[in-house]
């Protein structure tokens, strides 16, 4: 069963989020507000083939996939960033402007720890899933060898 966001104030110190959608206007609000929050966004990317070799350089705390990417599938990238990433994407969370119900089953099918709509995209909603993910990668300031 997927984590579910909750209403609690986590405080986001030192979490580190790497961000994969093709909208340039979505990537520039999102880090935007997502800095305001204190989360260090660590980098972006447009497509599915840019975002592989950045995970694995950054290493972030938690990548947020898009779901549908321009000439790709975001969950597709999701099962590609767990398997060829070796835990260098940390927490792996899916984002989408369409509604959860939409893709419900494909979602589940993913490693990802679970889903946010874009509209509902805050720190508070991004530690509400990473305990999703086992580990919890906010815990710990140490490099992951995954």
């Amino acid at each position: 069963m997927r984590a579910e966001v909750s209403a609690g104030h986590a405080e986001p110190v030192g979490l580190r989020c790497f961000i994969v959608d093709d909208s340039a206007g979505f990537l520039q609000a999102a880090c935007a507000f997502l800095e305001q929050e204190g989360v260090t966004v660590v980098g972006v990317a447009p497509t599915a083939e840019a975002a592989i070799g950045r995970v694995i350089e950054l290493r972030p705390d938690v990548t947020l996939v898009d779901i549908d990417l321009c000439g790709s599938s975001g969950l597709e990238l999701s099962r590609q960033l767990a398997d060829e990433c070796r835990g260098a994407a940390g927490c792996l969370i899916l984002i989408s402007a369409h509604a959860e119900e939409e893709f419900a089953d494909l979602i589940e099918s993913t490693p990802a720890a679970g889903f946010l709509p874009k509209s509902a995209l805050s720190a508070d909603a991004i530690q509400a899933l990473m305990p999703g993910c086992g580990d919890d990668p906010a815990s710990s300031s140490a490099p992951r060898d995954t």
